[in-house]
């Protein structure tokens, strides 16, 4: 565990991670009320958590049962250090197991909405209506709770949905407060941090953006940093901190792979050459890309085959500059939950992600990933503290594999071509919206689908392109956005009227969880 990060802090939430996709959206939630919130691993001892107490201490859901073997656990003196603890989901089924309380498989599995009956005398339900709908995603069951524990909740289908135990403050739910399916979740997170661990609103990004770029200067000293820029809001914010905190000893790498937004190469070397004056090299290597990509229609597959080809190309350029020690990076929260290694916590992998992890043996670079910790408001956030302007910090969410993963099968120039047509004019429709800056992301996608059509009096049998548009502070959860019919079929008009090779549009209605943002 990294005290040295703690020492920073007066006071400070720990969550132990068991591996739930929603471990960085508790983080999060608690970082909106101006609390320093960290994530540890879920075999963090309790001596080690002593060396910098938190006010408090939350377990975290998980996919495992508390039964099987081999299930991760905790170390049991946590519940001897007089710090309140909250278990969510499997951390509420551990916490029960661990002192005494009786875990079962659930008769089957529930997930999504449900109505819970709140019971009195549980602070974490302080000015909390008596019936509210939360969130669902377990299998197991707490049936008996400990012999000092209080029923907190209950549902139609669980005797168990909260418990407590005041004298020791130890407080944990069946459901998921942290994510927005959940009526008044971020109250029930508010009570327990506020009422429960009595913490105070002292943690500042204007505090982080100084604290990290002394830190970057600390570690750099007077060696010089390599970056690779894709031109999104992560890589753009990481560019300017550095710079901020090492001037022209930043140099920084665009590769163009072929599968970027129609003229993105363009925009970002007028952008960051230009008008912000980096030392910024544009690699053209579709052509590669391309030729990698021929034949493979397996999503995952296609992501590691554009990683590893941009982390090659990347390499090469990368060796030309001979005095850099360090490597930045825009890794941000969202990224390591969903290409979590086994040393951060024992969650399932969803989808890898694209990052410059890996190199040769030869570039032996160290990291500077100054955005790790954060999530994508906060990047933003952190990116208007320094100045940036919103033009740069308003941009949508990219993926790293970009179009490769919003063509589905396989990924052919002809192909992006047709979808860089399409997007674009999924774009300029959802700019006209007033509420445009409000939307998270917006694109569209390319379907393996051919039908049939008429244009004219000729029969036509082209692509289906579907376009998906949701809502989110975070990425965590989304869900679609209600875009009004007029723009949607502005958008269809257009694309079947200006995009020779596409005669259907549909709107993914889907939300996350249990869809993905991305199509694959």
């Amino acid at each position: 565990m990294d005290t040295q990060t703690f020492s920073r802090r007066n006071q400070w939430i720990a969550i132990l991670d068991y591996g739930s996709q929603y471990t960085q959206l508790i983080a999060r939630r608690i970082r909106e009320q101006e609390v320093y919130s960290e994530i540890v691993h879920c075999d963090t001892t309790a001596a080690e958590l002593a060396a910098n107490p938190p006010a408090g201490i939350i377990l975290s859901g998980g996919p495992n049962s508390v039964f099987e073997e081999g299930a991760p656990t905790c170390d049991p003196a946590l519940f001897d250090m007089g710090i309140p603890v909250l278990g969510i989901c499997y951390g509420m089924q551990l916490m029960s197991h661990k002192l005494g309380g009786r875990v079962v498989p659930g008769v089957e599995r529930e997930y999504g909405k449900m109505p819970i009956e709140v019971l009195p005398g549980n602070p974490l339900f302080k000015g909390i209506p008596g019936t509210i709908t939360v969130w669902m995603s377990h299998g197991d069951r707490v049936e008996a709770i400990p012999a000092s524990f209080e029923r907190g909740a209950v549902s139609a289908t669980c005797p168990f949905a909260a418990m407590f135990d005041n004298a020791r403050r130890f407080y944990a739910l069946q459901f998921h407060p942290e994510v927005v399916h959940t009526q008044y979740g971020t109250d029930i997170l508010k009570n327990f941090v506020f009422g429960i661990c009595g913490c105070r609103k002292d943690w500042k990004l204007t505090t982080w953006v100084e604290d990290t770029v002394a830190r970057m200067r600390e570690q750099i000293r007077n060696d010089e940093v390599v970056l690779g820029l894709s031109g999104g809001v992560d890589s753009s914010v990481v560019a300017v901190l550095l710079n901020k905190a090492i001037g022209r000893r930043l140099h920084c790498i665009f590769v163009d792979n072929g599968l970027l937004r129609w003229r993105e190469a363009e925009q970002v070397e007028e952008m960051f050459r230009k008008n912000l004056g980096l030392d910024l090299t544009v690699v053209r290597a579709a052509d590669r890309f391309y030729a990698a990509l021929k034949g493979v229609d397996e999503p995952e597959a296609k992501r590691k085959i554009i990683g590893k080809l941009f982390i090659d190309v990347f390499a090469e350029e990368a060796r030309r500059f001979k005095d850099c020690r360090y490597l930045g990076q825009g890794t941000i929260y969202p990224d390591v939950i969903e290409s979590r290694s086994p040393r951060k916590g024992p969650s399932h992998t969803i989808k890898s992600h694209h990052n410059v992890g890996g190199l040769p043996p030869d570039l032996k670079f160290e990291l500077v990933e100054p955005l790790k910790e954060l999530f994508k408001d906060e990047v933003r956030a952190v990116g208007r503290v320094m100045g940036m302007a919103d033009e740069l910090l308003d941009r949508q969410p990219f993926p790293g594999p970009g179009l490769g993963v919003r063509i589905l099968g396989e990924v052919t120039k002809e192909k992006v071509e047709l979808l860089q047509q399409a997007d674009v004019r999924v774009q300029e429709e959802i700019r006209k919206l007033p509420d445009y800056k409000t939307i998270w992301q917006t694109f569209a996608v390319l379907l393996p689908v051919r039908s049939v059509g008429v244009m004219g009096d000729q029969r036509t049998y082209e692509y289906t392109c579907a376009i998906r548009s949701v809502n989110s502070i975070d990425a965590m959860t989304a869900d679609w956005t209600r875009i009004p019919y007029e723009t949607l079929a502005r958008m269809s008009n257009r694309i079947i009227n200006e995009v020779r090779g596409i005669n259907r549009v549909v709107y993914d209605i889907s939300s996350k969880p249990p869809a993905t943002i991305e199509w694959e």
